[in-house]
Order: structure tokens, then sequence, then C-alpha cells
């Protein structure tokens, strides 16, 4: 039985801006506390551990219904093993890693167990300095980890547009926040997807429907494991 406790409101940022226009698209200012929006489901058991999806376009399912975007997925794979979770999709479309950290206390807030931080790709199509993405995601870890949260990085990467040099070092972020947090790290969130035509909607960007069961395939051991562990102290 599903128990998804809700999605926030989408904010389309990028929504009518081509591939092109995306570097010049300025960095999203701090937002309030969204409002949640509820979906039918069976009430929440408030025992079961809450999983909170911290992301962008990816994780909000940019262009699908809210049930095909992986956060949905994640849970449904989970209940299939029987593990019973509750889940909130924190997706924003066009969310950089300051948006992210802006509205992370009002998501904290909600104390979540386990938070999957899935940003940084909309810094690096937009040319931001990698350093900045890097101190914006380890405070959005050691933020979530001071709150009591187990926390999953999600690895991205973007195309060469800028140079080898800041494609080198933007992919290399993560696995080297990963190993100084000690934090679990899936290496890219799009294996199997990115680059792949079928699999991205007509921007060849945003994953398509089939494209997103893939990422849930891909994350969905990775928050097993993580709650596996929560639930071993």
């Amino acid at each position: 039985m599903r128990r998804t406790l809700s999605t926030l409101a989408l904010f389309l940022i990028f929504a009518g801006c081509s591939p092109g226009d995306r570097a010049a698209v300025p960095a999203q200012a701090a937002a309030p506390a969204p409002a949640a929006v509820s979906k039918p489901s069976a009430p929440a058991d408030e025992s079961e551990p809450l999983v909170v999806f911290l992301g962008d376009s990816l994780t909000a399912g940019y262009g699908l219904e809210a049930e095909q975007a992986y956060p949905d997925l994640v849970e449904e794979r989970l209940e299939e093993k029987g593990i019973a979770v509750r889940t909130l999709n924190a997706g924003v479309s066009g969310d950089t890693t300051a948006g992210g950290l802006a509205r992370l206390d009002w998501l904290l807030s909600q104390e979540p167990d386990v938070v999957v931080v899935g940003l940084g790709g909309n810094d690096g199509l937009r040319g931001l300095p990698v350093e900045q993405a890097d101190r914006n995601l380890r405070e959005i870890v050691r933020r979530a980890k001071a709150a009591g949260a187990r926390v999953l990085l999600l690895g991205m990467q973007i195309p060469p547009n800028y140079g080898p040099e800041y494609t080198k070092a933007f992919s290399g972020m993560y696995p080297r926040i990963a190993k100084e947090m000690d934090i679990p790290l899936v290496p890219f969130a799009l294996e199997g997807v990115g680059g792949v035509a079928e699999l991205n909607q007509e921007d060849g960007i945003h994953p398509t429907a089939e494209g997103q069961e893939i990422v849930a395939d891909l994350v969905a051991p990775y928050v097993a494991e993580v709650l596996k562990e929560r639930a071993a102290g």
C-alpha cells in the first residue's frame, strides 16, 4: 500500500528555455517554504521512516505526472521488498545547490530519517563556480546530518560546454564530498539514461517516464541500504 506523504509544489523555472539559454538564467533566489500538495493515498504511518528527496527537475519529474518521478517509483520498489517508508518529493525544477540550501531548514523541520540530495546539475549547466556548488552541498550534508538524518548523495555529470577543466572539476566534486563527509554516493544518477535519446524528452535533458524508471532502479538499492544501516543504529 502506498504511503507517500506529499509532493511539493513545483516551480517550472526552466519551462520554455532551450538548453542553450540555460547558462544565462540567473541563479534562483531563496524562496519561502513551498506548500505541500497532498495526493490521494493511505494515511501516512508516522512510525515509518521518512525519506526526503531534495533535488531539481530530475527529482520533480519535469514534464511528467508526479507518480512517474523516480522518488515515487523508489517508494514502490522499496515496498515491493517489504520496506515500509514515507517519501516526500522536494524536487524543484531549475533549482541550484543554493536554492536547495535555502529551503533545507523547512525540509529538516519535517524530521526526515534520510535525505537524498540530487542537486548540482543546474549549477553545471549555468557554469556556476564549482567551489560554490561544493560549499553548498557540504552545508546541506552538514545540516542534514546535524538534524539526525542520514544522507545519500546523487552524483551528476554535465556536457563539456565549459571546457574539460570545468567538466572534470564538476564530476570530481561528488566523490570528493562523499568521501570526506563519509556519506554514500550514487556515482551518476542518470547512468544508462543520460545521452540516450529514446529515454529523454524532446529537450534531450529530462528523462521520459521510462527513463525515470531506470533512475529508480538505480537509486532504490542505495536508499534501501541507507535505511538498513539506520535500522541497525
